[in-house]
């Protein structure tokens, strides 16, 4: 089992940024391929960002490409979505989550961290 719990989110102004946090504990982190999710009211989740255990391949979403960067200190446990450039249609909840493999779909996923919401006022 892995257990992931985020952290960082917040309201924050568009143009602004946010660094957002997962800690992992459980099982051993770095054999895990590190993904970012989020679910904006009404919506359906999405695929943010996702990075391999050794963080030489990233994925990104068409629609954060050089605007967030998703990467991970194996030592510390923890994975970390930087957001700049913010805009309101990135008002979500995030999740971070961990998985065997570099995929986009949710459902490649096994373990799921509770959320943190970001808001971004325009």
């Amino acid at each position: 089992q892995v257990q992931l719990v985020e952290s960082g989110g917040g309201l924050v102004q568009a143009g602004g940024s946010l660094r957002l946090s997962c800690a992992a504990s459980g099982r051993t982190f770095s054999r895990y391929v590190m993904g970012w999710f989020r679910q904006a009211p009404g919506k359906e989740r999405e695929f943010v960002a996702a990075l391999t255990w050794s963080a030489s391949r990233t994925v990104y979403a068409d629609s954060v490409k050089g605007r967030f960067t998703i990467s991970r200190d194996n030592t510390k446990n923890t994975a970390y979505l930087q957001m700049n450039s913010l805009k309101p249609e990135d008002t979500a909840v995030y999740y971070c989550a961990a998985s065997n493999k570099l995929g986009i779909a949710g459902r490649e996923y096994d373990y799921w961290g509770q959320g943190t919401q970001v808001i971004v006022s325009s």
